[in-house]
């Protein structure tokens, strides 16, 4: 159907070089970084890149080619899949909602990875302990002192005990 079809007669692709550019300004956008910001970004991941490229593959006309290594840097640096970076940005959402979905995002990686530490944590100290029984009371203890809070401190004390945090 004609009314499908953008001006200039051209079916858009699922996966383009314009959605990478249009992303690339949203992702940014989200992040509150600037052009010159998003450049150093790449840069140190290992593309050079500069305010003014990233300024043309967002808004210039021509708009500037993408290539492959810069795609994986943005990638890389937006810390997106490949394919979602290429996706067309999702209708519905506006520039607050992808901030919050962002931080979201981040703050559940960031819970993730110390819940993880703990466990780890929680293990070595389990570990120590049944290989030295005689300094479970001053490991408890220490946690006290570390903890200020003796709730907390239970929690850590019954976590070692029950061998793990999970």
């Amino acid at each position: 159907m004609a009314g499908d079809r953008p001006e200039g007669g051209e079916v858009p692709l699922l996966y383009s070089e314009g959605n990478v550019a249009a992303r690339v300004a949203l992702e940014r956008e989200v992040r509150g970084w600037s052009t010159t910001e998003l450049a150093e970004r790449v840069t140190r991941a290992g593309v050079k890149m500069n305010q003014t490229a990233v300024w043309r593959i967002e808004n210039g006309t021509p708009r500037r080619r993408i290539n492959l290594d810069e795609a994986l840097a943005f990638s890389r640096v937006f810390e997106l899949p490949l394919e979602e970076l290429m996706s067309p940005p999702l209708e519905g959402l506006d520039i607050d909602s992808r901030r919050f979905v962002q931080e979201a995002v981040e703050a559940f990686y960031e819970a993730r990875d110390a819940r993880d530490r703990l466990h780890h944590a929680v293990v070595a100290i389990a570990d120590h302990i049944k290989a030295h029984p005689d300094s479970s009371r001053a490991i408890h203890e220490q946690c006290l002192r570390l903890m200020g809070d003796e709730r907390d401190a239970r929690t850590l004390s019954g976590d070692i005990e029950d061998g793990g945090h999970y």
